[in-house]
């Protein structure tokens, strides 16, 4: 008896072990994370402080002597950048820019999605293999090409080119994630439209792109965040041409002059332009896991 007794009490007892080293673990684990969280936003808040003091107290201290009375905080650097600065033409140029090149891609890729998953066409896999490939062209390389181009169509330095080059940039990544996704739908579903009579463009309009809004969110997410990020490609296709049509990156880069003066605008320029994407990240995020790993098992 006495045995039995002590069994049931060390099976009673071990659950509690259990549980105790499983609470253990999930306090570890939460306490690391925030401490990462803590190390990567770090950067961040000090830049996010930086923005409300003045070019002096950024020379004369760090930014988390501002957390404490007196803080001399000031929006005297976003009433600048607002108010002697080209940054709003260069936020309705980044608008323009970023919502025709985020829609063109996607618009296209989603054909071609459809196309490389439900449908035969000879050389299906090779054509697949090569657009995924472009992938790892360096986009650089196509500047000069591309350029040429337009100069001999008349087009240079106009929004239309811009469109063109992030619909390019981004079509291969476009296609390869809505592919993936779009290929790992239910086969029944397209099978039972085609005995109903439901033809290839019927099934793609009401069966696959429903069906794919979670990948389509997440890939808007990330083109219109690369567009609107972009300094590179506006620069070159635009700066030289028509610099009135410069986006909002271009137009923070030129804050600085070739002196170093105007540095402390970086800072509250760099808070404005976060503002609308990360509106657009928070208005999709509940699509953004979904889309990223729906088609993350069938290649």
């Amino acid at each position: 008896m006495t045995a039995l007794a002590g069994a049931e009490r060390a099976a009673v007892a071990r659950p509690g072990r259990r549980a105790f080293g499983g609470g253990l673990r999930r306090l570890v684990l939460h306490g690391t994370l925030v401490i990462l969280m803590l190390i990567w936003l770090l950067p961040t808040i000090g830049l996010f402080v930086n923005s409300f003091r003045s070019s002096a107290d950024i020379t004369a201290s760090g930014w988390w002597t501002a957390l404490f009375p007196p803080t001399g905080l000031t929006l005297d650097s976003y009433a600048k950048v607002l108010g002697q600065t080209d940054i709003g033409s260069g936020f309705i140029n980044s608008l323009f820019i970023t919502i025709p090149a985020t829609i063109i891609p996607i618009f296209v890729a989603a054909f071609a999605a459809y196309a490389f998953s439900w449908m035969n066409f000879p050389f299906r896999n090779g054509l697949f293999v090569a657009v995924v490939g472009l992938l790892v062209v360096p986009l650089q390389t196509t500047f000069i090409p591309i350029l040429q181009a337009y100069g001999k169509l008349n087009i240079a330095g106009e929004f239309l080119t811009v469109w063109l080059a992030h619909a390019g940039y981004g079509l291969p990544f476009a296609i390869y994630l809505l592919r993936n996704f779009m290929g790992s739908l239910p086969k029944e579903v397209f099978e039972s439209a085609a005995i109903d009579g439901a033809s290839p463009v019927t099934s793609f309009f009401r069966l696959a792109l429903p069906m794919s809004v979670p990948a389509i969110a997440a890939l808007a997410i990330f083109q219109f965040l690369f567009v609107w990020n972009d300094l590179l490609v506006a620069f070159i296709y635009l700066g030289s041409v028509r610099p009135e049509n410069l986006p909002m990156t271009v137009q923070i880069n030129n804050l600085v002059n070739q002196f170093g003066a105007g540095w402390e605008l970086l800072g509250p320029a760099a808070f404005l332009s976060m503002a609308l994407p990360l509106a657009v990240f928070f208005a999709l995020q509940r699509y953004f896991v979904r889309g990223i790993t729906g088609g993350a098992v069938k290649g």
